[in-house]
């Protein structure tokens, strides 16, 4: 069986929108695009590269899907990512696109959470689940997520979309590896463990 892994880059309080850039997603009046790069350091570059040793593959919803897909094919070959990306499968959720052209690019079909079963069923390694914030929530909702490997930056934004949005399931979570970057970055992977348990001191 298939990991799916969602891999995100967050605030302290617990944003994930935009990190990238200014014009990366500037829905409902976002004006804080782009907090991450003033706040990244080597280490996390690192953590995130490694995040990427046993996956073959990135499960990415609309959004993310055409961020990218407009950026790597053309992006500096130099960089270590690029043919990376470029040549990993990559399984995109939408209910809007009819085709995806990006290399290696798959349109699921039919329900979204029943594609993921059947595609975590199948052969092959790790599927990383790239930003998309509103497909992770419907894979939390399904209880499809794996693994979660966040990165959580020093910086608090205030506004923004958040992967773990009011309705999130309650979850507990194992810590699976947790380190801080010289940058102060906390770099975090945690698997879900079941319901949350209750006491009083």
């Amino acid at each position: 069986m298939r990991k799916v892994i969602v891999c995100t880059f967050l605030t302290l309080d617990g944003v994930m929108q935009a990190p990238g850039g200014p014009d990366e997603d500037a829905e409902s009046g976002f004006r804080h695009g782009g907090w991450q790069k003033p706040v990244d350091d080597d280490e996390v570059g690192t953590a995130i590269a490694g995040w990427y040793e046993h996956s073959d593959a990135m499960l990415l919803g609309r959004k993310t899907y055409e961020i990218f897909a407009a950026y790597w094919p053309t992006a500096d070959p130099g960089n270590p990512f690029t043919d990376r990306m470029n040549s990993m499968d990559k399984y995109v959720a939408s209910r809007t696109l009819t085709s995806v052209e990006w290399q290696n690019s798959t349109l699921l079909e039919g329900d979204v959470a029943d594609a993921v079963r059947r595609l975590k069923a199948t052969e092959g390694g790790d599927i990383n689940v790239v930003g998309s914030g509103d497909l992770a929530q419907t894979l939390m909702r399904h209880d499809l997520v794996d693994e979660y490997r966040l990165t959580i930056h020093p910086v608090i934004i205030g506004t923004g979309k958040r992967l773990f949005a009011d309705g999130a399931i309650p979850t507990a979570l194992e810590p699976v590896s947790v380190s801080t970057t010289k940058g102060g970055t906390v770099v975090g992977v945690y698997r879900p463990n079941g319901k949350p348990s209750y006491d009083s001191y």
